[in-house]
Order: C-alpha cells, then structure tokens, then sequence
C-alpha cells in the first residue's frame, strides 16, 4: 500500500489505507484543525525528533469502554486510601511536559518532541486535550493527558513519579468518563498494563464504526477543572 504525503489541507486518506503496521501518510503539520480531523477518523501522530511528522491508524485497535473497567483488588486499596488527591485540568502544561521527560526503562528516548508539546498545549486551551493530575503533599507525581471529541477520548500519554500515581488518577478518570457517558477510551495501541484494566482490542473497521457515532458531538468540551 502507499504512504500518503499530506499538504496544506487538513485532510486525510481513507485509514483502512494504511499499512500493515497502521502508517498511513507522512507530512502535514500539528495545527488544531488538523489535529481534531486525524482522531475524529482514527488517526494519530506518533514521531521523533529529526523525523517528519507520521500519521497512524493500527489495527487491531485498543479500546477501553469505561463501564467494563477492572480495579485490580490491591489497586482499590490504594484509591480508597486517599494517597493522593486527584485533578482535571488544573496542570496541562505540567502533566504533558512530565510525559515527555520522565525516563522509561522500556524506551529510548521521547516521541513526545517539543513541537508536540506546543501543539497538545494549544489543543488544550481551545477546549479539546485534557489532563488527569495525582498530587501528594502538594507535589505533582503522575497523570495522563488525551484528547476528547464528543463522547470518544483518545489517550496518548501517562507518567509518574511515585508508585501507583498514575494508576489512581487513570481509575478516577475512566469513572469520571463513565459517569459522563462517554462511549470509549482509544489507547491506540495494545500494552499488557491496559488489557488487566479490562481494554480489548476491536478490528480497525469495527473501531471507525464506533468512533464516527461517538464524535457526532464535536463541541469543544471546555475545562473539566474538578478535583477528587
């Protein structure tokens, strides 16, 4: 199959496109416009630095319906603890920048390149990109940020800096998602950490089906700015 080379319109091929491997086209930029069209067709940028911008749609794809999440019964404990107070919104900037400096044993290196940041910063102040804060003593020590469009979030990043941070605030996240009626989580692609939180894989048809009804709602959905 080809690799598309994207221009100046924010527009992409068709994602079922897309190679073996889930890349679909190359180019591009990250503006907002073409950042919301990507996730509302199932595509999402994943890159280093000194490479052009890719553009990806897997498949099979890793969902998470919020009301099949599994708490994990040690993990319970520690959310019922109240270690740490959780947030929405009140630290994008922090949470995204955390992500892409926090060392990974499993990886060299960041996909989270400063353009990127920037990009996920802009998403965030017009109302689209969320983040999930864990704070103790006062300290940021984990969360997650994504995108949300209609009733589908698309998740691209978590860290931590204590043990089990970022695992409460993901718990009290996918029940805030519950509790607001969103359709699903897109964890894009598949880790054994997501599959014991009760995420399965779906094939690429089946996932663009249940994402083109989930993002008919295509407002901005504002600042969450709630704490737990």
């Amino acid at each position: 199959m080809a690799i598309y080379r994207l221009f100046e319109q924010p527009v992409f091929p068709n994602p079922e496109e897309a190679e073996p491997d889930g890349l679909l086209a190359v180019g591009g930029d990250l503006s907002i416009s073409r950042l919301l069209a990507a996730y509302a067709n199932g595509i999402f940028p994943w890159y280093a630095e000194n490479s052009p911008i890719l553009w990806w749609s897997t498949d099979p794809r890793l969902v998470l319906i919020p009301n099949e999440l599994h708490t994990p019964k040690s993990l319970r404990r520690v959310v019922n603890s109240n270690r740490f107070s959780v947030t929405f919104d009140h630290d994008f900037k922090g949470v995204i920048t955390a992500c892409a400096t926090t060392a990974r044993p499993e990886q060299d290196g960041t996909w989270i390149v400063p353009e990127m940041v920037e990009a996920y910063i802009h998403l965030h102040e017009a109302g689209f990109a969320h983040s999930v804060e864990s704070w103790r003593d006062g300290r940021l020590v984990g969360g997650l940020y994504g995108v949300s469009i209609g009733r589908a979030f698309f998740g691209e990043s978590m860290f931590f800096c204590e043990p089990e941070a970022s695992k409460v605030a993901f718990i009290h996240f996918v029940r805030h998602l519950r509790d607001h009626d969103f359709a699903f989580i897109d964890c894009q692609q598949t880790t054994r950490h997501l599959l014991r939180f009760g995420a399965r894989e779906v094939r690429r048809s089946n996932f663009l089906a249940m994402l083109h009804s989930a993002v008919q709602q295509s407002e901005p959905s504002g600042c969450w700015n709630s704490s737990v």
